[in-house]
This record gives structure tokens, sequence and C-alpha cells, in this order.
């Protein structure tokens, strides 16, 4: 059985970002897969900003005891890490980078202690979905993408795929039938390579 962690980062419930993302788990219960759904709602977990002590440096772990400690799991156990979030300032919400700043205790067990804490043979997937108010620009979600980038790099994800969706302050994700039906297909297709 397939494990799917998803994350969403956005604080509003059944608005943009969640509802693009309920359309991909949607087309992941579809599939034929079995497939364990993990849904995280971020703005529901008690997640302390990093304060870059170093700690991770000495021993791989975050010296914190907070909901990452669930997370951190949850990371190593999946299959695939889908993160919805909105866009702000050209790169994720703050309850989702809160959330990628923690992963520095990744990036600090296998680049600087060379002990990973995390299963670096295990093959994952990332999909990462985003939506932005604004209309839309050339590079409307180009800080993003390099940020969740990074994350998946430091959580062992392949980036696979990624969903921008600008002007939702015009036309909300459910009012478009491309973007749902793209993300539907996201879902149901996404572990046809794996």
């Amino acid at each position: 059985m397939k494990k799917v962690l998803a994350i969403m980062g956005s604080p509003r419930k059944g608005k943009n970002a969640d509802q693009l993302l309920d359309k991909v788990l949607e087309g992941i219960k579809d599939s034929g897969e079995e497939v364990e759904i993990k849904k995280v709602y971020l703005k529901d977990l008690k997640i302390s900003h990093c304060i870059g002590c170093g700690y991770c440096e000495k021993t791989g772990k975050c010296f914190m005891d907070d909901d990452m400690n669930v997370l951190y799991d949850e990371f190593d156990s999946a299959d695939s890490v889908i993160i919805a979030s909105p866009v702000y300032f050209n790169s994720v919400n703050s309850f989702t980078k809160a959330m990628i700043d923690r992963c520095q205790a990744y990036w600090s067990s296998k680049y600087v202690l060379n002990k990973p804490s995390i299963d670096r043979n295990k093959k994952r997937l990332g999909v990462f979905l985003g939506v932005g108010g604004a209309p839309e620009t050339e590079d409307q979600f180009l800080g993003a993408k390099l940020v969740i980038d990074y994350f998946f790099r430091a959580v062992n994800n392949k980036y696979e795929k990624d969903i921008l969706v600008p002007h939702t302050d015009e036309k909300a994700v459910w009012e478009r039938e491309d973007i749902m039906k793209e993300a539907y297909e996201t879902g149901k297709h996404l572990f046809d390579n794996f």
C-alpha cells in the first residue's frame, strides 16, 4: 500500500488551495491504487519557527518538541508528499514556510553529519499546488517554486509536478474546469510510473 502525505498550508479551509488539493486526492482515490492518504492542515498544528540554533547540525534532529515530530515520521514513510499553499509575496505562506524551515534537520543530517535521518533510498514523488490571488505575471510563482524545490530535496521527493493557479481573487479554482480536471488527472496518474 502506498502512502500519501497531503499538506494543506492555507489557513482557509474549503477555499482555493484546499479545493485544489481535494481534487488531486479524489483522483488518487479513483486511481485503482491502494493508497493511504493522510491530510494535514498546518494551521491546526503547533509548529515553532526554526531559530537557527545549530542543534540539528550536531544531532541530525531538531530539539523542539512540537507537532513537527509527527510530520518527520510522515515524511519518512510517505511515498508522495503533496503540498498546497497560497502564494504570498511570491513565495509560500508563513504556515508552509515554518514547516519547511524545520526540515533543516534533514539537510543537516544528510550534508553536515552524513547520517541521513530520512531514508534516502526510498522513491518518493512531490507535487506542489500553488494558488495566487493576483492576475498572472511571468514570475508570479518563481519564488514559491524555488522554495518547494529545495523542500522536496530535503525530504527526498522528486519534484514531479506542480499546478499553479493565478488570479483566484477574480475566479476561484472550482470555477475553472480545466484546472480541476488537471488536478484530478494528476492524482489519478500520480503513481503510474512509480
